[in-house]
């Protein structure tokens, strides 16, 4: 029920995110939704989020009743310390369900995410590996449409945020999950 891309170019990385939530068949524009962004700022970084509308609220939730800071997020690793800190408290405080596939060697934490930083660009996955991205990536219900633009733009002169627009307009046009507008942000890359 979303669409989420990072793009790396040049200095620049951008995040972005289709504003479309779904209940069954029912849409809701962000005409209706006030709250609709996908796209969570957690200390240094953007987070983009895919499944529930909930995953906004307890992300926001969970990191403000930290008693340790937010770790940086340079790392697949430092990525991952987090990840594996953040399925216990699900379990345990947010009444997560790690069922999803018995045969998943790992309970699922329910959570696949794009994360754009001055360190690069990097996804989360639902069994909490971590992959760092070297140019683009996509999540979400349009992904494969917005890889394909993504593939297509990336080596023409087009910026990381042409890029990622581009990708999220393929998206609302060809995948019935994913809807306008869509929010992009950007910042520089480190070094």
């Amino acid at each position: 029920m979303s669409t989420i891309v990072v793009v790396k170019k040049g200095s620049t990385v951008a995040i972005g995110g289709d504003t479309l939530t779904k209940h069954g068949y029912t849409k809701q524009s962000a005409r209706f939704i006030e709250n609709h962004t996908k796209l969570l700022k957690l200390g240094p970084n953007w987070i983009g989020l895919t499944g529930e509308a909930s995953w906004a609220l307890l992300l926001d939730h969970y990191v403000n009743q930290r008693k340790e800071p937010l770790p940086v997020f340079n790392t697949p690793a430092a990525i991952y310390a987090f990840a594996k800190d953040l399925h216990k408290v699900l379990k345990e405080e947010y009444f997560l369900n790690p069922k999803d596939d018995e045969k998943d060697e790992f309970e699922t934490s329910q959570l696949s995410v794009g994360i754009a930083n001055a360190h690069g660009i990097f996804g989360l996955y639902e069994l909490r590996s971590v992959d760092q991205f070297s140019k683009f990536w996509a999540f979400g219900t349009g992904a494969r449409v917005a890889m394909g633009a993504m593939h297509a733009l990336y080596d023409t002169k087009r910026s990381a945020k042409e890029i990622a627009s581009g990708a999220l307009d393929a998206a609302v046009e060809f995948d019935d999950d994913t809807g306008a507008p869509v929010e992009i942000r950007t910042m520089k890359l480190k070094g």
